[in-house]
């Protein structure tokens, strides 16, 4: 599979869903926010998908545990409405964490900032999840 085509079929989506796995293997779908990074015409670049989140949410406590996801665009309300691509997630922090979070700002302008300013109120820590394409199929996850 060309890994272009596949974040292609997903950069002007406005949802992904995102399925990460609990410790038993059970699968979890979340419908979120994302922005893929530009890889500025390098093809030996590694095109890549920002996500944010709280720090003490499941999906990241599944990334902690097991950094294996898979991905599909769908609506707001997690229907799928693509191809399902296998991927490998890690949290990110510093300029990485700055860039993902800068393209998901862009991307979803006025509305995020509008969350932005609610969630100043807040006292939940965001993390920003960098997902890339897996080359190989995750043959030992449970549906």
């Amino acid at each position: 599979m060309n890994v272009q085509t596949g974040f292609g079929a997903l950069r002007f989506k406005r949802y992904l869903s995102l399925e990460t796995y609990r410790k038993n293997g059970k699968a979890v779908r979340t419908p979120v926010w994302f922005a893929v990074a530009p890889t500025r015409g390098d093809i030996a670049a590694e095109p890549k998908i920002y996500v944010y989140t709280t720090a003490e949410s499941g999906k990241a406590k599944r990334i902690r545990n097991r950094g294996v996801a898979r991905i599909a665009a769908c609506s707001a309300f997690g229907r799928i409405r693509g191809s399902w691509f296998d991927a490998r997630v890690e949290i990110v922090s510093g300029e990485e964490a700055r860039l993902g979070m800068r393209l998901i700002n862009w991307k979803y302008i006025p509305v995020k900032q509008i969350l932005d300013l609610l969630a100043l109120f807040g006292q939940h820590k965001r993390i920003v999840l960098a997902i890339r394409l897996e080359r190989t199929p995750h043959l030992f996850i449970k549906n």
